[in-house]
Formats: C-alpha cells, structure tokens, sequence
C-alpha cells in the first residue's frame, strides 16, 4: 500500500526552481513538482518570491504516480484551507446588535 494519497499534506525540500514550478525531493526518494498555478490564488511574477533551494516546504498531493515515485503538489490547497473562517450560525446579528450602542459610547465620548 504506498503511503502517499491524494489530498494528504507532505513536507519536502525544495531542490530546484524554474520559471514554470517547484522540485520537491522527499527521504523516500520520491520527487514532487509544484506548478507555478498552485503556489497562490494572486498572480506569481517570480517564484523565488515565495521559495528557495534547500527550504522544508508543506504542500498537499493532487496525484500520485506510483510507478514513478513522482507527486503533483499544491501549496495553494493547504494555504485555502488555513485560511478559512468559519461563520457562526448567527452570523453578523451579535456585532449588528452591539453596534448602536458602541456608536452612542463613542459620541457621547467626543461631546465631553
């Protein structure tokens, strides 16, 4: 059973960078390629912005070849996930309820 599945979250060294991704190595003797299209929602001029040689980079699988011990990664994927607020069931109400009164507070603040 490989070890590797799609969705994971891996750690890496970053061995090289072109113009179009980034090379991955893992202590398994698999090897990774991050495209440039899955290093940021925003649009990437310069990889080296983002990565050097040698960092230990996080990144999740895309797809696992087997046979040629090779991942596709995202950074992307994992920086989405980490990113994400989850919305309370009431929403903004709290803050919309409050609001008023911090108004007032402020107000009254200023005329003294």
């Amino acid at each position: 059973m490989n070890k590797y599945r799609k969705g994971q979250s891996v750690e890496g060294i970053v061995t090289g960078i072109e113009n179009y991704g980034i090379f991955v190595n893992f202590a398994d003797g698999y090897t990774g390629l991050i495209h440039i299209s899955e290093i940021s929602n925003d649009y990437v001029k310069n990889i080296n912005d983002y990565v050097s040689v040698n960092e230990k980079i996080k990144a999740e699988i895309l797809s696992v070849d087997t046979k040629e011990k090779h991942l596709k990664l995202s950074i992307k994927n994992l920086l989405n996930q980490n990113s994400e607020i989850a919305e309370s069931p009431n929403g903004f109400k709290m803050l919309e309820k409050a609001l008023p009164k911090w108004v007032e507070e402020k107000l009254k603040e200023y005329k003294e």
